[in-house]
């Protein structure tokens, strides 16, 4: 099963955003930087602007941008926003409810997964779009003159 690399790709193209905090960054641009197609980039944007972390102007000089500065955005904000979870689910086939071991195994195996989460949660909860951001190259977009798809 392929691992879902929609968290990766916002909080890339979140810090994209923060490094150029004077213009609109299209999908297009923001697709090349992500090796990814513009639609996916829009999709997961949509999603960060419904979530109050982004916003998006149309026309010349239109894009995305950051709503609030990267030191008030955590990933935990972000992860909340993609709506997917990063744990590996384990329950069984709907169709072996019936059976009682099937039953307490998904019962200790979900009680196990929530412990997982919320350690998960609490750990994005400390770490900043901006302390990622930090440690990445000054100017990811426009390094003299080119094009960084890192």
């Amino acid at each position: 099963m392929k691992r879902s690399s929609r968290l990766s790709l916002a909080l890339h193209a979140l810090v994209h955003l923060h490094k150029q905090p004077d213009e609109a960054i299209t999908s297009t641009t923001l697709a090349q930087c992500l090796m990814t197609n513009p639609v996916v980039v829009r999709r997961v944007l949509g999603e960060l602007r419904e979530a109050g972390i982004v916003t998006a102007s149309k026309g010349h000089d239109g894009g995305w941008r950051l709503v609030r500065p990267a030191a008030e955005i955590s990933l935990r904000q972000v992860y909340a926003a993609m709506g997917e979870s990063l744990l590996i689910r384990t329950e069984s086939d709907p169709g072996d409810i019936q059976c009682g071991i099937v039953r307490t195994v998904n019962s200790v195996m979900g009680d196990f997964l929530a412990d997982a989460e919320a350690l998960l949660a609490a750990r994005l909860e400390r770490v900043l779009l901006d302390d990622i951001a930090r440690q990445a190259i000054p100017n990811p977009l426009h390094p003299h003159g080119a094009i960084n798809h890192g």
